[in-house]
């Protein structure tokens, strides 16, 4: 079965609340199987415009699990300050 990701492209607009969310997140991910590839860092484009402040990637067994994760009522719990603190999007993606 293909791997399931969630890449969140984030561009912090309120880093003290936002750290809130940041430090209860990795929670909520062993039991729906979800681990970090990527946390932060410092994204380079090198095709299109723009760059995103933050760059989050999530690996889960399957896009089945990475949505459970995401409509889970321990994230839901805490999406609403990542919204209120942030801006970006989010995808979710098939591995191969």
């Amino acid at each position: 079965m293909p791997k399931g990701y969630m890449l969140f492209e984030i561009e912090i607009t309120d880093p003290a609340e936002y750290e809130i969310y940041r430090s209860q997140t990795a929670a909520t991910l062993p039991k729906y199987g979800g681990r970090y590839l990527v946390r932060g860092g410092e994204p380079k484009f090198i095709e299109g415009a723009g760059s995103p402040a933050r760059v989050v990637i999530t690996e889960f067994d399957s896009v089945e699990k990475a949505l459970d994760w995401y409509n889970s009522p321990e994230y839901q719990a805490i999406l609403p300050v990542h919204l209120r603190t942030s801006s970006g999007r989010a995808l979710c993606l098939t591995g191969a």
